[in-house]
Formats: structure tokens, C-alpha cells, sequence
């Protein structure tokens, strides 16, 4: 998980986060998606010598680069983890500002070996930590028609989800499907090519479908909000970008559940403490303006939702 730049970019939405975050230059923040650290080193950047961070990430690799990028700053701690844990890492209540950039980073992305992408031929892995869990080419190996169409419908709100799954399962009794070329080249093919949508590829909903059911990613995204919620301290910011749909709708809903409080007691008089509101959205989605988009075309998704803790 992560920034959605590529190494010589900016990370996505900087100026954005950094001013939903109000970044203090003795908070607490933690970077809940180190990616390559294009938002935890600005951050840091703000910092004194009272502030810290927390940078979490799953993946191995994004770890040695946090170690070694910032891991000999005492203001700083490195944790592998996934991002639902962050309550192992974070006092109740301490935080100042938690960021969530969702989705898969560029150098996942950019490596063919970690088998995100349908661009570069590389094994069907999409795993964020390659350690750990099922790969996408193990669940296409295993699972039935009927599962996968389920996944890539729900994932990846691909319509012709169950064709896609009949050629799958059709193709892997011949060979098995154990290259992101063939996968890519199986999905083109089961899909009627007067419905495909210009410049995109026809497997991108596939991948993204496999991409989510692998690691997990709703699932974990939903115990990570909340918490981060219990992590931020009064007045601490959460911020969250999201890069599909099914992201930003469970952000959304999160603030928004938490914005209107107990529902038992909306409009009521004389609520008690624990049914009123806990956060307080600043602003709508934000989006990557036309420079950032020229500049970094992977920003074209991204949208960034920034809410203020409250109450306790």
C-alpha cells in the first residue's frame, strides 16, 4: 500500500493532506501506508524535536526502504504490519493525524516479479506482503466458477464477471494460469470488445478485483478506521485517499456514521455523550487539479476525504 507517484513524483494530493493534516510541529502522526514515503517524509519535514511519527506498511520491501530512509531518526518508528493494527502501535487518544493512501504503490506496481500490473509479464502473485496469504494465481487455481465470478463482480464491478470466470476455469484444466500476460490475455479475450472503454484495459476491473480479495484490502480498511479513530486524540485529523470507488464509499460512509452519531438520538434534545457525533468533516472528496494530473497521470483516481476528531 501507498503513494500512488511514481519515484520521481510527488506523492498524490501532498499539498491537500498535508494541509487537512495541520500538520503541529510536536504532534504525533503516523503515515498508516508507508508506500515509499512520499507523504511521511513531509510530514517529518514539519516535525521538531517533540514530534514523531509512526510509519506502518505490510509489505517487506517498503520497510527496508522506511529503515533506511528513517530509520536512524529518533522522532521515528517503523513497524511492518498491516494497517488494522495500528492500535497495537498507538496510545489510545495520542494521535495528532492519521494518513491512510490506500491502494498499491508505484513500485509494486513498476516490479513485474510482484505480478500487480497486466503491463509488464511477471508470475500472478498480488500480494502486498509476498510472505504471507494466498496468491492470486493459488485462489484462480482453487476456487470454483461461481466464487470467482463473485469476486471479480463485487471487486471489481465487472459485468461480465461470470464469463470471465467460465474462461478462467476453462483455460486452467488446459494450463495453468500462472502469468499476469495470460490472465491479461484471457480477460481481453472474454470480453466483447465493442464494450470496451476507451483507454482502459479491458482486465483492469479484473486485476483490481483480484488485487482487493487477495490482500484483503476492504476488510482491513474497515477495522483500520476505526482504529485510527480510537488512536486520534481530540481535535487529531484523519486523512484518506482512496484510488476506486468501493475505497472512497467505505471512507465516506465511516465519516459520515461517525459525523451524525447514535441514530436512536439524531435530532432529539439532551443526547447522551456517547450517542453524539465523534468526528467532523472538513470539506468534501478532494481531487488532483489539472497540473498534478499532467504531472502524475495515476492521480486521475484519487480522491481525498479529511475529517477532525470531536470527541473522545
Amino acid at each position: 500500500m501507498g503513494s500512488a507517484g511514481t519515484y520521481s513524483h510527488a506523492p498524490v494530493l501532498l499539498a491537500e493532506t498535508l494541509a487537512g493534516l495541520a500538520v503541529k510541529p510536536a504532534g504525533r502522526y503516523v503515515d498508516a501506508t508507508y508506500g515509499r514515503g512520499g507523504h511521511a517524509r513531509e510530514v517529518l519535514a514539519r516535525l521538531d524535536a517533540g514530534g514523531s511519527l509512526v510509519v506502518l506498511d505490510r509489505d517487506p520491501e517498503a520497510v527496508v526502504d522506511a529503515e533506511r530512509a528513517l530509520g536512524s531518526d529518533p522522532r521515528v518508528r517503523v513497524v511492518r504490519a498491516t494497517f488494522d493494527r495500528l492500535g497495537e502501535f498507538v496510545e489510545a487518544g495520542s494521535a495528532d493525524g492519521v494518513l491512510f493512501d490506500l491502494g498499491v504503490s508505484s513500485p509494486q506496481l513498476d516490479d513485474p516479479a510482484r505480478g500487480f500490473s497486466f503491463l509488464r509479464d511477471g508470475p500472478l502473485d498480488m500480494r502486498m506482503d509476498p510472505t504471507s496469504g494466498e496468491s492470486a494465481q493459488a485462489f484462480l487455481g482453487r476456487a470454483d466458477e461461481k466464487e470467482i465470478a463473485g469476486v471479480i463482480a463485487e471487486y471489481g464491478e465487472e459485468r461480465f464477471a461470470s464469463r470471465i470466470a467460465r474462461a478462467i476455469v476453462a483455460a486452467r484444466a488446459e494450463s495453468p494460469l500462472d502469468t499476469t500476460a495470460k490472465l491479461a490475455a484471457l480477460v481481453q479475450a472474454a470480453i466483447p470488445r465493442k464494450t470496451w472503454e476507451r483507454g482502459k484495459h479491458p482486465a483492469t476491473r479484473t486485476f483490481q478485483a483480484l488485487r482487493i480479495h487477495v490482500n484483503r484490502e476492504l476488510d482491513l480498511l474497515d477495522h483500520a478506521l476505526d482504529a485510527a479513530l480510537e488512536a486520534l486524540a481530540v481535535g487529531g485529523r484523519l486523512a484518506a485517499i482512496s484510488f476506486h470507488s468501493l475505497e472512497d464509499r467505505r471512507v465516506k460512509r465511516f465519516v459520515r456514521r461517525h459525523a451524525e452519531g447514535d441514530p436512536v438520538w439524531r435530532g432529539l434534545p439532551n443526547a447522551p455523550l456517547a450517542a453524539q457525533p465523534r468526528l467532523r468533516p472538513l470539506g468534501g472528496a478532494q481531487t488532483a487539479g489539472e497540473a498534478e494530473l499532467a504531472a502524475n497521470p495515476r492521480a486521475r483516481s484519487a480522491v481525498l476525504r479529511v475529517a477532525e476528531k470531536v470527541r473522545a
